[in-house]
């Protein structure tokens, strides 16, 4: 199964669990964002991050180029709840 199948498959099963009004409020968040031009400001694959520095868990303050001189970088980010 390639990556866009089990995306998609991932996004039908939110359907199934999220209330219809949410989705509603999600979908219309999205296009608001694509509206203001934010989507072609975001980060594209292949594109280098710009340096950013962070709280972490323990209070200190990382700066992604500290991390990037021990070797690969992984950035998630989490939404939290809707």
């Amino acid at each position: 199964m390639s990556l866009q199948e089990k995306l998609d498959q991932i996004k039908e099963a939110g359907k199934a669990r999220i209330p219809e009004p949410v989705r509603a409020v999600m979908g219309q968040a999205v296009a608001d964002l694509v509206a203001a031009g934010l989507a072609e400001k975001a980060v594209k694959v292949g594109d280098r991050m710009p340096a950013f520095t962070l709280g972490a868990v323990s209070g200190r303050r990382v700066a992604s180029d500290e991390l990037l001189a021990r070797g690969p970088l992984v950035v998630s980010f989490y939404r939290g709840r809707w």
